[in-house]
């Protein structure tokens, strides 16, 4: 390791206080489990009410962070500086026609936030329905939540986090007079209108726990509000939305593999909701309506790659779903669409997405694609919000491609380019290369790997590597562009992305085989694709660093247990490392729903096993460590901060080098840092900053 990143004297040392708890017969010890606030509800909404010895011990933390990386400010500011560089300051949206009105959102010269405008569809003068920079001004922190405006486009719904614990304020906005109604509603997640004056908004409760649907009259008292739904199993999280059609608002809740669906007319907002099929274990559906007919994108049936069906709106049960697009083995559908007089849907092949449509009518075999032609690509779907038309927009990007906005005409098959993302610093996609390869993991598995690197970047092994990893959820690790990632490929840096298993970008089992016991596949993979990447010589041992966050942290964390030697250097970002504890604990917001995902380790000692068997927190052993940036927010309601701070204080306590290790803890923002277009730059930054000094790269302002 560089010996100029060596740990400062006096770090923190947090207090031990051993605590000894017994499950399914096995002893497990924590010395630093008092680091999770009893009141930790309080202060995910009220930072400022952390306990002072927890918030002593997480300010020593920032600042021996600070007196570690005070030799990369100026860099830092340099970074910043390089990455506003490329974001087009007075920028604006492709404007998105809906009704009467043609809808976007502008960026002022300097301005952190948006404003959200709307002309009249066939031309005439700019309103600006909402000037987000106005509402964040008086804010540390300041997060923009949906905005939903009404079917007759009289009203708008906003809603803002302004402390990052996302419980978000709903307010109602004139959008003829620009004034918000005198009264809100507090901690909601999503909304849908029903007609101008009916909405549906689902209610978080103390445990963030969105478990409550009401039904909301425009203008009248909140306390008022009709309950129209209540989910009682704590494993299952509710959302509410609006169909396409504008026929029906879809009550949709379930956890990771499993969910169920309910619609009410918008004609009669006060029905009740009718169920379409009734939860069923492992059965996984999502709903469109056209016409007479509701599509049904699902995995029934063991279309575990998922397939579309089809069923008439006067009988939705699953009984009578009939296959519209059949299922395919390793064609896995991602997303559907249904227009009026089109069925649109994107699918994945070989990690790689695409975009299909067939006419209403026609059979699936006269379906056609839209076909692009680099190595590896990220398309994004982004149908209309009009039910009627046969325009489709889409977003297209490469690691070498900065982002491009697509008008598609179904009827014709013109492909109209709207807008490229401008680097205004200049920015020439033939200086850079992008390349898509495999490496072979322990059992065989051929992981695919997405590799950036400048044209100019030696192959030969001295090259520093950045390699990114996720590997949860089914989550798929997009090969889009990055304008931040341009900093350290500019320098030198090979930038990779390990596709390891847990996402899907390989179809259904590539999911599957990450869940549960198979957790370790997803850790075993990224190990793989390191060596591969240096046998390929795209870098050495030892000059690797690596970076995840949230679930992706706890990848970054078993790859320091399992392969220490491989990395120069590790960036955990919001870290899911407390595995064991927190899935152990059925009072946090997300553990009942994450059963799906790790085992229940509370009734099953099978799920307790694995869970222990590689759980980073618990894994932590006496060996060399590289240097480690490990970042928390007080008031993130996913990854709490506890799970960070208690990893670091275990590891400073445990470890055998004198590597720097570095908890840095946003005291007022949550889950994502901060917010702002701009602030949010400032991150990348310190993590860039950190990336070049573990590999010894010169550290000065250039």
């Amino acid at each position: 390791m560089p010996a100029h990143f060596k740990a400062l004297p006096n770090a923190p040392i947090a207090d031990c206080r051993p605590t000894v708890t017994t499950v399914h017969g096995v002893d497990l010890h924590d010395d630093y489990g008092w680091l999770r606030a009893d009141n930790w509800q309080e202060a995910m909404r009220a930072p400022d009410k952390l306990p002072g010895d927890i918030a002593d011990y997480l300010r020593a933390e920032n600042a021996y962070y600070d007196a570690a990386m005070a030799d990369t400010v100026a860099l830092q500011d340099t970074l910043v500086a390089e990455m506003r560089g490329r974001i087009k300051e007075d920028d604006s949206s492709v404007p998105r026609q809906d009704g009467p009105y043609a809808y976007a959102v502008r960026y002022n010269d300097g301005a952190e936030y948006p404003l959200f405008i709307r002309t009249p569809r066939d031309g005439g003068g700019e309103e600006v329905i909402l000037d987000v920079n106005a509402q964040a001004a008086a804010q540390d922190y300041f997060q923009l939540g949906m905005t939903q405006v009404s079917p007759d486009h009289r009203t708008l719904a906003w809603a803002a986090d302004v402390n990052g614990s996302e419980f978000f304020r709903l307010t109602f906005r004139d959008t003829d007079s620009g004034t918000d109604r005198d009264y809100h509603i507090e901690d909601v997640g999503s909304v849908a209108w029903a007609d101008g004056q009916t909405l549906f908004y689902v209610r978080v409760d103390a445990r963030h726990h969105p478990n409550k649907v009401f039904r909301h009259t425009l203008g009248t008292d909140p306390t008022t509000d009709v309950l129209v739904y209540t989910e009682s199993d704590p494993r299952y999280h509710v959302g509410v939305g609006r169909m396409r059609s504008g026929a029906y608002i879809a009550i949709s809740t379930g956890m990771n593999d499993e969910n169920e669906i309910s619609v009410i007319p918008t004609a009669d907002p006060t029905v009740a909701p009718q169920v379409i099929e009734p939860r069923t274990e492992g059965l996984e559906y999502d709903i469109e309506h056209q016409g007479d007919d509701f599509l049904i994108l699902t995995n029934a049936d063991g279309a575990h790659d998922f397939k579309v069906m089809t069923t008439a709106v006067a009988t939705p049960s699953r009984a009578h779903w009939f296959d519209l697009i059949p299922h395919e083995d390793g064609r896995m559908i991602v997303g559907l669409s249904a227009y009026k007089g089109w069925t649109i849907w994107m699918e994945r092949r070989n990690a790689l997405p695409r975009i299909c449509y067939v006419a209403k009518g026609q059979p699936i075999a006269a379906a056609q694609t839209i076909a692009f032609d680099e190595q590896a690509y990220s398309l994004g779907s982004d149908p209309s919000p009009e039910y009627n038309t046969d325009r489709f927009r889409f977003t297209y990007s490469s690691p070498t491609t900065p982002s491009q906005v697509f008008d598609y005409d179904l009827a014709t098959g013109e492909r109209t380019l709207r807008k490229t993302v401008e680097i205004p610093s200049g920015h020439n996609p033939a200086d850079y290369v992008t390349i898509r390869t495999t490496a072979a993991s322990h059992d065989g598995a051929q992981v695919p790997v997405t590799i950036l690197y400048h044209k100019d970047t030696p192959l030969d092994g001295t090259a520093p590597c950045l390699l990114y990893g996720y590997g949860s959820y089914g989550a798929s690790m997009p090969a889009s562009f990055s304008a931040n990632r341009l900093s350290l490929v500019n320098r030198g840096f090979v930038y990779a992305i390990a596709h390891v298993r847990g996402g899907e970008e390989l179809g259904r089992n590539w999911y599957e085989a990450a869940k549960f016991g198979g957790k370790p596949n997803t850790f075993h993979d990224f190990i793989a694709v390191a060596r591969q990447l240096i046998t390929d010589r795209f870098t050495a041992a030892g000059r690797i660093v690596i970076q995840g966050g949230s679930a992706g942290g706890l990848l970054v964390g078993a790859a320091l247990n399992m392969a220490p030697e491989l990395w120069a250097g590790a960036i955990a970002d919001v870290p899911f490392v407390d595995v064991l504890t927190t899935i152990l604990d059925d009072t946090l917001p997300l553990t009942p729903g994450e059963w799906s995902q790790w085992g229940n380790p509370i009734t099953s000692k099978q799920a307790f096993d694995d869970i222990l068997s590689y759980s980073p927190y618990d894994k932590v052993r006496v060996q060399a460590y590289p240097p480690t940036l490990v970042t928390a927010g007080v008031s993130d309601p996913r990854v709490t901060y506890w799970e960070p701070a208690k990893w670091v204080a275990r590891l400073r306590a445990t470890k055998s080098d004198d590597n720097i290790l570095m908890l840095r803890t946003n005291m007022t923002s949550g889950h994502f840092g901060k917010s702002g277009r701009f602030a949010a730059l400032e991150d990348a930054a310190r993590s860039y900053a950190f990336a070049l000094k573990a590999v010894g790269a010169k550290i000065a302002a250039t």
